[in-house]
C-alpha cells in the first residue's frame, strides 16, 4: 500500500512539475491569418488559400502610427504581409493576373508601386521576410492596378471579390488596395 501511494505521489509531483515549465508565447502582435477561396467555411473544396500574418499600421511597441510607404517600401520587394512570406495554394491550375501558373504552393512577394504593384510567385517557400528573397526562383511577375479607398484598414488584409470565371483577389492596407484577377 505503501509503495502505491508513494508512486501516486511522485506520478503527480512529476506531472504538476512538468506541466508548470512549459513556456507559452505570447500572442503574435501580427497575427496569422488564412484567406481562402470560396470564403465560406462550408465549402470544402478551395480553389485557393493564403496564409499570410497581418500586420498594424499602429507599432505594438511605441503605439505610433507608420506609414505604408515605411513598411512596404516602394520599389522594394516585400514580404506582403509580416513574418514569414506568404504561402498561397492553387489546388488547380489558374490564370495568375493573366499569367497561367500550375496547381501547387508559392511563396507571394511584392513590389509597391505608386498605380501598380508587382505581384510575385516564387517557389522558395518558409522564407522570414524577403531577406533572401531570389529572384532566379520567381514562377512569375504581374502586374497589379493599386488604388486610394477612402476608407483605411489598420491591419494588412487579403479578401477575394467574385468576378466573371474566377475572383479578385484584393490585398489591402491603410487606403491602398491593390487588385489582380485569378481564373481556373
Amino acid at each position: 500500500m505503501n509503495n502505491r501511494l508513494l508512486l501516486g505521489l511522485f506520478t503527480a509531483l512529476f506531472i504538476s512539475a512538468t506541466a508548470s515549465a512549459q513556456k507559452f508565447s505570447k500572442a503574435d502582435v501580427s497575427p496569422a491569418d488564412i484567406a481562402s477561396y470560396p470564403t465560406s467555411y462550408k465549402e470544402a473544396n478551395k480553389n485557393v488559400r493564403i496564409i499570410y500574418s497581418r500586420p498594424n499600421l499602429t507599432s505594438p511597441k511605441t503605439g505610433e502610427k507608420r506609414s505604408l510607404a515605411d513598411l512596404a517600401p516602394v520599389g522594394k520587394v516585400w514580404r506582403t504581409g509580416a513574418n514569414e512570406a506568404p504561402e498561397i495554394t492553387f489546388y488547380q491550375d489558374v490564370v495568375f493576373g493573366g499569367k497561367a501558373v500550375k496547381a501547387g504552393t508559392y511563396a507571394l512577394f511584392t513590389i509597391p508601386g505608386e498605380g501598380e504593384w508587382t505581384v510575385i510567385l516564387n517557389t522558395n517557400l518558409n522564407q522570414w521576410g524577403a531577406y533572401f528573397y531570389d529572384s532566379a526562383a520567381d514562377v512569375v511577375r504581374v502586374q497589379a492596378s493599386a488604388s486610394s479607398d477612402s476608407s483605411s484598414l489598420e491591419q494588412f488584409s487579403i479578401a477575394y471579390k467574385n468576378s466573371g470565371k474566377g475572383v479578385e483577389l484584393v490585398m489591402g492596407w491603410d487606403t491602398t488596395r491593390v487588385s489582380l484577377p485569378i481564373s481556373w
